[in-house]
């Protein structure tokens, strides 16, 4: 799905459509709507007092923040194929490991941009520890990642599967 690398984002075509769909709409419909309840909040008189003036302001803020990043991410974007079903773990793939080869203690993530983010699936970057650990690794071999602490941990992957979203 997504691999940041060299200042480069790499998208499915399914996946830089949505992401441009939400772009024209935020840079459109939702900028005339937000500028709508700004004007409403602003009739009821006095600002500095103005809870929906304040927090209409606030949601504009966040919305011209997505819009900047979804520009850049998508000035940045390739287009290209969701990955193979090779076994080799690559973003854009959902992948299950098990913690110190424990089969009973196991993780299934999405590695992927956290544009992704799902609630059917979590989502790790291929940048986060645990993604650049198992990024490139086969089903059946182990990768070790740092953690927060310093120390290292072992995981084993058990499938790497390309995300069907």
């Amino acid at each position: 799905m997504t691999q940041t690398s060299e200042n480069v984002t790499w998208l499915t075509q399914e996946a830089y459509d949505q992401l441009k769909a939400e772009l024209e709409y935020l840079s459109g419909p939702a900028r005339v709507e937000i500028a709508k309840k700004i004007e409403a909040a602003r009739e009821e008189g006095d600002l500095r007092e103005n809870g929906g003036y304040h927090a209409a302001k606030e949601e504009q803020g966040k919305q011209e923040l997505r819009v900047r990043q979804l520009t850049q991410l998508l000035q940045q974007a390739k287009v290209g194929e969701a990955p193979a079903d090779t076994g080799v773990v690559a973003p854009g793939m959902v992948v299950t490991i098990a913690f110190d080869g424990d089969p009973d203690d196991t993780l299934t993530f999405l590695l992927a941009s956290r544009e992704y983010a799902s609630a059917d699936v979590e989502t790790y970057s291929p940048q986060s520890p645990l993604g650049s650990g198992v990024n490139g690794k086969k089903v059946g071999q182990d990768a070790e990642y740092e953690l927060p602490n310093g120390r290292t941990a072992s995981v084993r992957i058990l499938e790497a599967k390309p995300y069907q979203g």
